[in-house]
């Protein structure tokens, strides 16, 4: 079961993103209260999707009584490829944004997981269509939040009708607000079926990802996930367990083409992403994957990962800014 299919009670008590007019905001160069942090029903990227964001969480860990930032600069630096691609100029550096992210954390005394989201826009009001020449804007803010989906009983998913987006046509390699249109009519879709999450093909017909997440498949002792050439995005939760699996497990990893079919006959399966996490799949178009459980290298894989994220592994410390 998701979150999306549990009341907004439920949801505030299990960890969902609850957003409000609470806290502390980057806005225009500054932090300001949240409820400052505005802009015009004419805002260009309103109008045509003309923005891009990265997902950045935050580990709580109550023995070591502080918060670890994830793999921060990783997202920071994909957001500047991001930037590059929409004509995007701002002036805080990589440096600048994570810098500002940890001042913005620290200001809110969390003492619990949460969700930190960047977001750059083309903030100009106005109904041109195009990039340049068009002002742009900067926003981050945080909010707590815990699992995004049941990360324990595993995922039911099925095949989405709706193909992923192509890399000729949509810039999927970089965090596009527009291009997750593609993965709203997905999930939503599969959602109404009675389905967790969906499963997109290239247009050849391949395995891409998940509406918003990697995938990874176990069959016969060897992993395999899409190559990149397969229209994913490159997520920074997939390449950190690449490093982890590679440096743990010793498992071979392939980064090829992935049949739809080959899926059902998968020993085990996972989704991964910032908000996932590493989430194990049991069913895939009503076919059981492996037992119909959560299979057992995922569990240790998950656990593993969470570990390194509240900077419980020293050999992982590296991924984990302290606050």
């Amino acid at each position: 079961m998701s979150f999306a299919d549990v009341s907004p009670e439920e949801q505030k008590e299990r960890g969902v993103p609850t957003l409000q007019d609470e806290g502390f905001a980057y806005f225009e160069g500054k932090i300001v209260p949240m409820s400052e942090a505005k802009v015009s029903i004419a805002t260009h990227a309103l109008q045509y999707g003309t923005g891009c964001f990265e997902g950045i969480r935050g580990y709580y860990n109550e023995k070591h009584g502080r918060l670890y930032i994830l793999l921060m600069r990783e997202h920071y630096e994909r957001m500047a490829d991001s930037m590059r691609l929409l004509r995007m100029d701002i002036k805080e550096t990589v440096d600048d944004l994570c810098r500002i992210t940890v001042d913005l954390v620290r200001r809110h005394g969390y003492h619990q997981d949460v969700y930190i989201r960047p977001f750059a826009y083309k903030s100009e009001c106005t109904i041109r269509v195009g990039l340049s020449g068009i002002k742009d804007g900067l926003a981050i803010y945080a909010f707590p939040m815990g699992n995004y989906v049941d990360i324990s009983d595993g995922l039911s998913v099925c095949t989405s009708s709706w193909r992923r987006a192509n890399s000729n046509a949509m810039p999927v390699r970089a965090k596009v607000t527009g291009v997750y249109v593609n993965s709203a009519l997905a999930v939503s879709d599969a959602k109404e079926a009675g389905f967790d999450e969906a499963i997109m093909l290239t247009h050849d017909g391949y395995i891409s990802e998940a509406s918003s997440c990697n995938i990874f498949v176990l069959r016969g002792g060897k992993l395999a996930t899409p190559a990149v050439s397969e229209d994913i995005l490159e997520g920074i939760t997939r390449n950190a367990l690449i490093e982890l699996i590679q440096n743990e497990f010793q498992i071979p990893i392939e980064q090829r083409r992935i049949d739809r079919t080959e899926l059902y006959a998968a020993d085990e399966i996972f989704t991964c992403g910032t908000g996932v996490q590493v989430s194990p799949v049991t069913h895939v178009d009503h076919r059981p994957i492996g037992t119909g459980r959560p299979g057992t290298f995922t569990m240790e894989l998950q656990q593993a990962y969470l570990a390194a994220c509240r900077g419980e592994n020293e050999r992982y410390i590296h991924w984990v800014t302290p606050v």
